[in-house]
């Protein structure tokens, strides 16, 4: 594992633009390792960690301890949300405006969402046109979706540095979002290849496996 190298490089990003780590929550993809090995992390103070499938989710939460910040990273069905929604704290691929009532139908207050934007507007891949994203925000807060702020995956890329001009719409777009919606400010871009350019961009949450999961 190389969680303390991906620990460095998230200090070392913030230092670059004046930020602080502390405002950068590292979420551990977990998805597709044993539960001993989350252990193992959770014993070394990792308590954000992102799953991607509604019944592994259910599952790893079943065995392990109940302060685990859990984070639903993937594409979400609507008859899954009964599922996930009782385990997360965030859920961060709230890709469709239909989903939103899916979202809160339930007992209690629902956990808190994302609205995720296709940055790179690929006809493969999940989310709202970003030309479409400040409104739809605006009508899924309106049926009381408790949005927290915008997600994106970019397109695949060559180099890191390709995925700044994404990344620095996505800051676009969350300026705008927050201009409306004081305080919602969460902003979820950066994965393994591009964690430190999105930190660079104003990233709030990076989600990073492969990073700290391969042997380097």
């Amino acid at each position: 594992m190389s969680l303390e190298s991906v620990r460095d490089r998230i200090n070392a990003a913030a230092a670059r633009v004046g930020r602080s780590s502390d405002d950068v929550t590292l979420v551990i993809v977990s998805k597709g390792q044993t539960v001993e090995t989350i252990k193992r992390l959770y014993g070394r103070g990792e308590r954000d960690f992102g799953e991607n499938r509604a019944q592994e989710l259910a599952s790893k939460a079943d065995q392990l301890p109940g302060d685990i910040r859990w984070h639903f990273v993937g594409p979400l069905q609507s008859n899954k949300v009964r599922v996930v929604r009782p385990i997360v704290t965030l859920l961060h691929s709230l890709d469709r405006l239909e989903l939103g009532p899916a979202w809160i139908k339930g007992p209690g207050l629902a956990p808190a969402a994302l609205l995720q934007v296709n940055i790179g507007k690929e006809p493969q891949k999940h989310g709202v046109a970003p030309d479409d994203a400040v409104r739809i925000f605006r009508d899924l807060v309106a049926i009381g979706v408790d949005l927290a702020g915008v997600m994106a995956i970019p397109p695949a890329v060559d180099h890191a540095e390709a995925t700044r001009p994404d990344f620095a719409e996505m800051r676009r777009l969350s300026a705008l979002v927050a201009a409306e919606h004081p305080g919602r400010t969460s902003l979820s871009i950066g994965m393994t290849d591009d964690f430190e350019v999105a930190i660079e961009e104003g990233a709030t949450f990076v989600r990073v496996g492969r990073a700290i999961f391969s042997d380097n």
